[in-house]
């Protein structure tokens, strides 16, 4: 089992100017350790308009940053959004494969739909539609990757005339592709499509086991590839869930505080129960408000991996044994340093005993998946891409309706071309040479 990170970077109010700033900076420098520490992957996540809960919104800068702190560790976005009022499939495939480029090769490009009605509602997503925006912009944003060019797509979403999107990804033909399950039968769709399964379920081991065999056996009997390479892995968060390790379990409950419960209590806010006033409701006031009422809500060592490293080491395995591909780890409202020095912890006296029988598992899984993988093959569906016109061409000015022509460029080029044939013309007269050179007599002297 991989064992990885997750990042939502919450920013509990009251907010100084700097603290946006110190965030990010921040999570570079968590980053990097984890890296050295020997995580599997950092997932950073792409929301919009959920102000405290979650101020990733272009997780590929952030992402990009990172990649040039690191070496090993791989760079995932769980998820970008696909939906073209959000995304247009073209630039996702241009971020993602830039990325994939200045990182040598390591991102996870995990997809979704969005879920809240402050992004769906701010970005005009009806939500009947959202399902099908993805599966439409999944499949450009793919071909946009592979394609020299992109032939064209004509969908109820997405409509786009040829081009040839650059740059291309490192990885061939493209990224791992993921796509976000929170229920079952999301988790079935992803086998069935032949995509990794980004399962956040949050649940215990117990019912994860059966989500995984259900994840491999749908694989096995229905997986039916829709991008050029399978990803046959399923990952899933551990626990409610919040990582936090000190050298007891007492320190380390002290430490996360009352941040641990914040992710699910902002999920509940955002995508549920609540009602929001952008830039007025206190997110993280409500949620120690509820604490109060509840004091379960404060996470311990049951609820996630939080502890000592003996305690952390003992709730890993409990999903370890469940089959799962990877976990991933969140990082909650907490401070800096101490997260640094959990951070150490689980590389010095965790990860080791995981990495070295992840390394085993894997080899062994591969020769599994063989012969899984030709079914899967064979039940690949027909390509519907359409042939590239040889004969295609674009080009001159851009016209719109009721004959507007966008002549901002050409008026900006006769601009340019009389300047330089004023400089040509007093050049030849012999008047600019020594106007723009004060150096002239003396140069001609010598």
């Amino acid at each position: 089992m991989k064992i990885s990170l997750f990042y939502e970077f919450p920013l509990p109010r009251p907010w100084s100017d700097d603290d946006e700033r110190k965030l990010f900076q921040d999570g570079l420098d968590e980053v990097e350790l984890a890296d050295k520490a020997g995580f599997s992957t950092v997932w950073l996540t792409e929301h919009h308009f959920l102000e405290e809960y979650c101020h990733s919104t272009a997780p590929e800068i952030f992402l990009s940053a990172a990649s040039q702190r690191t070496k090993n560790i791989r760079l995932g976005f769980g998820i970008m959004h696909l939906p073209p009022p959000v995304n247009h499939p073209a630039r996702v495939a241009e971020r993602v494969a830039t990325l994939d480029l200045i990182s040598n090769g390591r991102v996870e490009f995990g997809t979704g739909e969005s879920s809240s009605v402050g992004e769906l509602g701010g970005f005009g997503i009806d939500p009947a539609d959202k399902r099908k925006m993805w599966e439409e912009a999944l499949e450009v944003s793919i071909r946009c990757m592979i394609e020299e060019p992109f032939t064209g797509f004509k969908g109820e979403h997405v409509e786009m005339p040829p081009r040839n999107v650059v740059p291309k990804p490192l990885q061939k033909p493209h990224p791992p592709v993921w796509v976000a399950c929170t229920r079952p039968a999301s988790v079935s769709m992803a086998a069935q499509k032949g995509l990794g399964a980004l399962s956040f379920a949050y649940t215990g081991p117990g019912p994860l086991a059966e989500r995984v065999q259900g994840y491999y056996r749908e694989f096995e009997e229905k997986a039916a590839p829709v991008v050029p390479q399978p990803n046959p892995n399923i990952l899933a968060i551990g626990g409610d869930l919040s990582m936090m390790l000190a050298r007891t379990d007492e320190e380390a409950i002290k430490r996360l505080g009352k941040g641990g419960g914040f992710f699910a209590f902002g999920i509940m806010h955002y995508y549920m129960t609540g009602m929001h006033t952008p830039g007025r409701t206190g997110v993280w006031q409500r949620h120690l408000e509820e604490c109060e009422k509840d004091p379960s809500l404060v996470y311990g060592p049951d609820r996630g991996p939080i502890g000592s490293p003996a305690t952390v080491r003992e709730f890993l395995r409990g999903y370890e044994e469940t089959g799962v591909d990877e976990l991933i780890l969140l990082l909650t409202p907490r401070r800096h340093e101490e997260t640094m020095e959990s951070i150490e912890l689980m590389g010095k006296e965790v990860l080791p005993e995981f990495i070295e029988r992840h390394e085993k598992a894997a080899a062994e899984k591969a020769k599994r998946m063989e012969p899984i993988l030709e079914k899967a093959e064979a039940r690949r569906p027909a390509s519907n891409a359409p042939e590239f016109d040889e004969t295609y061409a674009f080009g001159g000015l851009p016209t719109g309706r009721e004959n507007y022509t966008a002549n901002e460029v050409s008026l900006a080029m006769e601009e340019m071309n009389a300047g330089i044939e004023a400089a040509a013309a007093k050049l030849r007269s012999g008047e600019g040479w020594t106007s723009r050179n004060p150096n002239a007599d003396a140069q001609s002297s010598d």
